[in-house]
């Protein structure tokens, strides 16, 4: 349940694993202050004002002469911050009050502590704007209004420990983001110079950065693109050279068979000749794969529409579902132009309509490939794209092919960072789904 949550890329959970810590400790320090130091200092403060506020009551109750009220007040004003007054004939007004969180807890924990001092009934007023807090206490005569300033019952040491906290807790975060921004950045790059050499595409712009086990990765890429680019290059110049030796004699046993008198024997001869010039052709185009090709952009409406009138001049009726005029991607041209032309293909050989029609989406071109011919086997999807395998048993060229045109397709297409599927047409026939990244 917690991973639907959790964010996808490694900046994100990076962050998380920095953030929650740091707000652990925020909570638990705030906590623990308001709990323990704030609300207990805020307590011991109201316990002075209430003795206070006792003690003027008592005195002023007791007082026998307004002499002796007015030094009363004069001394409460002057040494302890209180404002004294009487008002004769006044009666308390025990109008519930609503307050804001702070003044609340003001309230609450003065006349807890009030309650303690006082016999007279009374009643606390807060002014938060004016910042004055004010106790009235009732006569037999009159109330007696006793207004204390507010910093006397409440401490901001709250607010700048709390706005403290936050600060620093935001610059923390700010610093962790741009460090572990810059330490994603390399391995981001390294993603993408990989999918661009998957895809067959140069990565002349990656270098060596950021954190060791980066670097390490980084360096390990590099030395697998290096081997890989090697092996290819020996590859091609391996079978360029075994082309050349094997088409040597095949061409002087050819020439010799033309010579001879025209029978059934030359015919056949001739005949296996033709069948197995196309097999080490076939072979030879398996194992050679695209090369050293360079990626170009290239219209990819218009390469199916040439395919199209190609295999119709051959007797393959093709409909090709036209969405857009043009859809131009970078590819090999020739490579692709090879896979595309295996399915059309197999097609004439198997089928006789074939039907292409194709999506786009955010980032992926979708190519569907629907003949109307006998179809494979859903057991057999998997294995018609082995080298070799022919699930037409034949070794008739014409009927059961060399075995190579779908695992040739699938090599071009997973070398563009692509993918392939068959499925069955709504004709009954083969569908092949060609998906290919934009």
């Amino acid at each position: 349940m917690i991973k639907k949550f959790l964010p996808r890329s490694l900046l994100g959970r990076s962050l998380i694993i920095l953030t929650v810590p740091v707000l652990l400790i925020l909570s638990i320090s705030t906590y623990v202050f308001f709990e323990r130091h704030w609300e207990r200092m805020t307590s011991r403060l109201a316990v002075a004002v209430a003795g206070e506020v006792a003690l003027i009551v008592d005195r002023y109750e007791y007082a026998s002469n307004d002499a002796q009220r007015d030094m009363l007040t004069k001394k409460a004003l002057e040494h302890l911050q209180l404002s004294v007054q009487f008002f004769d004939n006044s009666t308390l007004n025990f109008t519930p009050s609503q307050y804001q969180w702070r003044a609340a807890i003001i309230e609450k924990t003065l006349d807890h502590q009030l309650q303690k001092t006082l016999d007279e009934p009374y009643r606390i007023i807060i002014d938060t704007k004016e910042k004055w807090i004010q106790i009235q206490v009732q006569f037999l005569n009159g109330v007696l209004m006793i207004t204390s300033p507010e910093r006397r019952l409440f401490s901001s040491s709250g607010y700048v420990f709390l706005m403290y906290m936050i600060g620093v807790s935001a610059l923390l975060m700010v610093v962790a983001i741009l460090f572990m921004r810059n330490q994603i950045r390399p391995i981001k790059r390294l993603a993408i110079a990989a999918d661009r050499f998957g895809k067959g595409r140069d990565v002349p712009f990656f270098k060596v950065e950021g954190a060791s086990e980066v670097r390490q990765a980084a360096r390990a890429f590099l030395g697998m693109r290096d081997r890989l680019s090697r092996q290819i290059e020996q590859r091609t110049a391996m079978l360029a050279g075994v082309s050349h030796d094997l088409r040597t004699p095949l061409t002087r046993i050819k020439l010799q068979a033309n010579i001879l008198q025209e029978s059934a024997d030359k015919n056949a001869l001739l005949s296996d000749i033709d069948d197995m010039e196309r097999m080490m052709n076939a072979y030879l185009e398996f194992a050679r794969g695209d090369g050293q090709e360079e990626m170009e952009r290239i219209d990819v409406v218009g390469l199916l529409e040439r395919l199209k009138n190609n295999f119709e001049r051959e007797g393959l009726k093709v409909n090709v579902d036209k969405q857009l005029s043009e859809l131009f991607l970078f590819l090999k041209p020739v490579a692709i132009e090879r896979a595309f032309s295996n399915l059309f293909s197999n097609a004439h050989k198997y089928a006789t309509i074939l039907s292409v029609s194709f999506t786009v989406d955010e980032d992926v071109l979708r190519l569907i490939f629907s003949d109307n011919g006998k179809g494979v086997h859903p057991d057999h999807y998997e294995d018609v794209f082995k080298p070799f395998y022919r699930e037409e048993t034949s070794r008739n060229q014409k009927t059961g092919g060399t075995g190579l045109g779908l695992p040739i397709t699938k090599d071009i297409i997973l070398a563009h960072g692509g993918d392939i599927a068959l499925g069955q047409s709504v004709d009954g026939g083969l569908q092949v789904t060609v998906t290919l990244p934009i």
